[in-house]
């Protein structure tokens, strides 16, 4: 069971840094409004993997 949510939280922090790379990008051709939205979607993600890697760090 753990290694299933390994793997998820790798998946989840994957994410993070895809998102805010293409972000990265978006912003630099001038997308801001859509680069804002999709940090904020990365912050959320970033924050639900700091949750689910605090709560299995405890459980070992």
């Amino acid at each position: 069971m753990c290694a299933e949510t390994d793997t998820g939280e790798k998946h989840i922090l994957t994410w993070v840094l895809v998102f805010l790379f293409i972000l990265n990008i978006a912003d630099v051709f001038g997308f801001s409004g859509i680069a804002d939205t999709g940090v904020w979607i990365a912050q959320i993600l970033f924050a639900l993997f700091l949750i689910l890697f605090v709560r299995i760090s405890g459980s070992v």
